[in-house]
């Protein structure tokens, strides 16, 4: 049982063209701040076609093209990568950068920030380096009673990809504690993660076994998994077919019933071996569920021109 939907979401896919494009047109190497995305499948795919993955602005040699990850980057790196004058591109997903532009316009108001969110993630560090002082991380509700405001106006930002159940007791008891803090006019938690949340909600009771397509260091891959097993399924993740297990789907009396989803960062193609995969191990049929279709597309940056650049439509296609 395939859910609906699943895989890349906008912003991943804008991101990955961005990378194609720019190797495109300035050619190799094309230097990248942190992984693109999460998936390491997408990461070696970009490698193989010239691109260099590195984490310190340091290693970017002079007059290199450079191109900020999805989830996005602290003021400092832009700081940093103006004043090296690198040819930047910024991949950030569009839904991060309201964040951070949320984050600076209530700064200015006067306004200090509880972030939910998961310490280390990229995505974190960005939002949180908006500012130099004055936003303070939660991960858990015990952090809640940890936060000490200097002042009485008080805001709340998300990571994007977080559980949605999750913020929310998060969030809840951020209210309690603070009942006058200022909430985001519409949720931070973006479309794609609610989506394919809400499709393991209906696959999950559904299935005898849940397994998620998505690298380790994806958040909202391992958000999918965490939720299946939540709801009583057992659920695994796996970076590729390679990492499926006979052992999962043996033991049930009519034969295993197998939801299979994918995170917002693993491609299609990923799916695909694992059905196939699946297919050796037994499967005798492979039904889509019902579910949400996304017509989401965010526009490019200036200096890589449209989507109908020619040769990119097929690229483009490739990957959904």
């Amino acid at each position: 049982m395939l859910a609906e939907p699943r895989g890349f979401c906008a912003g991943v896919d804008r991101a990955i063209e961005i990378v194609e494009r720019a190797l495109k047109r300035f050619g190799a190497p094309i230097y990248v701040r942190h992984e693109i995305v999460h998936n390491t499948y997408v990461v070696n795919d970009l490698k193989a076609k010239g691109a260099i993955f590195i984490e310190d602005l340091a290693d970017v040699p002079p007059g290199a093209t450079l191109v900020f990850s999805a989830h996005g980057v602290s003021k400092a790196v832009r700081s940093e990568a103006a004043q090296r004058g690198f040819q930047v591109f910024d991949a950030t997903c569009p839904l991060v950068t309201k964040v951070h532009v949320e984050v600076a316009k209530l700064a200015k108001e006067g306004y200090e920030f509880v972030m939910i969110g998961h310490k280390g993630h990229p995505e974190v560090e960005g939002t949180m380096g908006q500012l130099s002082e004055g936003i303070y991380l939660v991960e858990d509700v015990a952090d809640v009673a940890r936060v000490a405001p200097h002042g009485e106006r008080l805001a709340v930002v998300t990571q994007t990809t977080l559980s949605v159940d999750d913020a929310a007791e998060i969030l809840a008891a951020v209210k309690a504690r603070f009942p006058h803090v200022r909430e985001p006019k519409k949720q931070d938690i973006c479309y794609a993660t609610q989506n394919r949340q809400d499709a393991v909600k209906v696959l999950a009771p559904a299935a005898d076994v849940v397994v998620v397509v998505g690298s380790p260091t994806s958040s909202n891959s391992n958000r999918l998994r965490e939720l299946a097993a939540r709801l009583g399924t057992p659920a695994y993740m796996v970076d590729s077919a390679d990492d499926l297990r006979a052992a999962w789907f043996e033991g049930f009396e009519r034969g295993a019933r197998v939801g299979l989803t994918a995170g917002a960062s693993a491609p299609d193609i990923l799916v695909q071996q694992v059905i196939a995969r699946l297919r050796e191990l037994g499967a005798v049929s492979v039904r889509k569920m019902s579910g949400v279709s996304e017509d989401v597309h965010f526009p490019l940056p200036r200096g890589l021109g449209d989507r109908s650049m020619s040769g990119m439509n097929e690229t483009a296609a490739s990957r959904s």
